[in-house]
């Protein structure tokens, strides 16, 4: 069992420092190709020395795919003309194709395989020049690649960051609205206190510990939503109505944190806020197992504010 436990563990380290060589992988990988060409072409001169004539012939192609990864595809990335860099690549395989031809010739002493590589020059250079072009159709796919993940990961983070600017403006100013009533119905000792304290505190719980998911139950911010409302409410007395219709399909949604709020705070901000009475925000929203409808309406004030004229908020409690 101890043997058998420590051929694990050993086998673990092996595989462990393999993902983690990028060079042991790549040797592997051209002498793995080597092996499987010289099974693929074995001729009467025997395996080993196929094998050799297979080394030296495989490994032009990843001198090829290298100087293609490390120089010319830097200078198409560069310039962005594919046709130069097609170009570029046929001058390099017919630089590359005598000298191979060459080395291959005197790696053997075999008359067959010399033989076979004098008489396949034009396969030769047609073989290196598809090497050379499908290692850039690689390293095009995988920059594509590369560029449309970085491209997602910019996009998160924008969204991220527009998120949590909409967060700083929500929370300040209703956190400085909501203190400034509790305070008044302290001074009052009013039994309306402790509801204020017990929603606010679901609502901040909600904000700062829930909110940071791309997603949250749609059931939550439903109930954030009505935290928010029965809070203004309760800051700005009887003196406005506020009617909420929930229905639908609520439970098991998912939607992104503090949809609705900006919308509502609109309604309190552009609308009630400036209205002497008979005031009113009536909100529909209805759930559907692909989407969520939502109907805000707000009354308008007859005159709105000039602009230079300083606004004052009152706390009717």
């Amino acid at each position: 069992m101890t043997l058998a436990l420590k051929l694990n563990t050993s086998f673990k380290n092996i595989l462990q420092h393999f993902t983690q060589n990028v060079v042991l992988q790549h040797t592997t990988f051209w002498i793995v190709m080597s092996i499987i060409l010289a099974i693929l072409n074995q001729s009467s001169v025997g395996f080993l020395p196929e094998l050799w004539y297979e080394l030296v012939h495989v490994s032009f192609f990843a001198l090829l795919v290298y100087f293609n990864k490390y120089y010319l595809f830097p200078l198409y990335l560069k310039d962005n003309n594919f046709g130069l860099h097609l170009l570029y690549l046929l001058i390099t395989a017919i630089v590359f194709t005598p000298i191979k031809s060459f080395c291959l010739y005197y790696s053997t002493s075999e008359t067959v395989m010399r033989d076979h590589t004098i008489s396949n020059q034009k396969l030769a250079f047609l073989s290196t020049f598809l090497v050379g072009a499908g290692s850039s159709i690689y390293y095009i796919m995988n920059d594509w690649i590369r560029g449309q993940k970085v491209k997602q990961e910019l996009k998160s983070e924008n969204l991220q960051s527009e998120l949590k600017f909409l967060k700083s403006q929500i929370n300040p100013h209703f956190l400085f609205n909501t203190l400034n009533s509790l305070y008044a119905l302290t001074l009052k000792k009013s039994d309306l206190a402790p509801e204020i304290v017990l929603r606010l505190s679901e609502m901040m719980r909600y904000m700062l510990y829930e909110c940071n998911e791309k997603q949250v139950p749609l059931e939550k911010e439903v109930n954030y939503m009505i935290n928010y409302l029965e809070l203004e409410k309760l800051r700005h007395g009887n003196k406005f109505h506020v009617e909420v219709h929930v229905g639908g399909e609520i439970k098991n949604q998912k939607i992104a944190p503090l949809m609705f709020i900006p919308f509502i705070e609109n309604c309190f901000k552009h609308g009630l806020n400036h209205q002497i009475s008979e005031g009113f925000v009536k909100i529909n929203l209805t759930g559907h197992p692909e989407n969520v409808d939502i109907v805000i309406e707000n009354s308008k004030a007859p005159i709105l504010p000039s602009r230079g004229e300083k606004k004052v908020e009152e706390l009717d409690l």
